[in-house]
Order: structure tokens, then sequence, then C-alpha cells
């Protein structure tokens, strides 16, 4: 057997543990993760890291769930970087996101411009409020009286119409 992995728990044990690091932890680490890597990502962090965690919880060896709910979470994030920006995961001085943001041309920053200007305006809105003033998207929903779920909405179909456009 491979020491580095977890036991194998029953079923029943698993689906138990499972549920207890959610009623205990995700009141916290899921708006952590929202916080660190945004929304869509976090979800996927979140329920992996739960996965990973629970066989430890039901075999009792879990000491220290909230540490380990974070290193799992910020190791799935980097996996996630590295795959998703190979060449750009080499340079370890800069953050993916650094790199990438500070490489455009203006002709790049123009047409950027232009694409976001010609969103719809309920789309462009929750675009500006989240990437211009910084607002998360519970304070948009507040600042426009919108539920969240709206803003996560049409902050994603923003998203995909900008990433088409600066495709095209």
């Amino acid at each position: 057997m491979d020491a580095t992995l977890p036991p194998a728990p029953s079923r029943l044990s698993l689906t138990d543990s499972l549920e207890q690091l959610f009623k205990r932890h995700d009141p916290w680490f899921r708006p952590l993760m929202r916080q660190r890597h945004g929304d869509i990502a976090a979800e996927d962090l979140v329920h992996e890291s739960y996965l990973r965690a629970a066989p430890y919880l039901a075999a009792g060896t879990l000491r220290h769930p909230e540490a380990l709910l974070i290193r799992i979470a910020e190791n799935l994030a980097s996996n996630m970087r590295r795959d998703r920006y190979p060449e750009i995961a080499q340079d370890l001085g800069t953050s993916a996101f650094e790199k990438h943001a500070s490489t455009p041309t203006q002709d790049y920053a123009v047409t950027f411009k232009q694409i976001v200007l010609a969103l719809p305006t309920e789309l462009r809105d929750v675009f500006m409020l989240n990437h211009v003033q910084g607002m998360t998207y519970e304070e948009i929903a507040v600042h426009l009286g919108i539920p969240r779920t709206t803003v996560h909405h049409r902050m994603r179909k923003a998203l995909e119409k900008t990433s088409k456009a600066m495709r095209d």
C-alpha cells in the first residue's frame, strides 16, 4: 500500500465525511476561494478539495482540516494555471495574470475598449463595475438592485462575448 494515499474508507463514512466537511467549513472556505480565485474557479476548487480531504477525515487522521483544505485548493489552482498557461508558468518571477496582462499592444487595448463599449448596457455595467471599479459580485448586486445570480450570469455572458470578439 502506498503511504502517500489516504486509506480507502467505506462509502458511508466517506459520505458522512463529505457532509461534515461541507457543514463545518463551507461558510468560510468557499468565500475565501472566491476571493482568491474568482467565482467560477472557486466552485471547482472547493468541491475537489472536499473530495480529496474526506478520506482523511473518514480515517480519523485529519488534525487540521482548515490548513489541509486551503493547501489542497491552492495546489489545485496552481495546477490549473500551469495547465492553462504552460509558457507563462515557466516564468516563476511573475504570476500568470501579471505576465499575460502586461503584453497587450496599444492596438489590442483600443480593440478591447471598443468591444467592451459595444456590449449591451446590462452586461457592460456589470463588467465595468467588477473589472474597473473592483466591486465584488455581492456589491454589484446591491448597487444595481439585482440578484447575485443575475450578476454572475451577466458577467459570464460579458466575458464570453469579449473573449469571442477578441479571438475574431
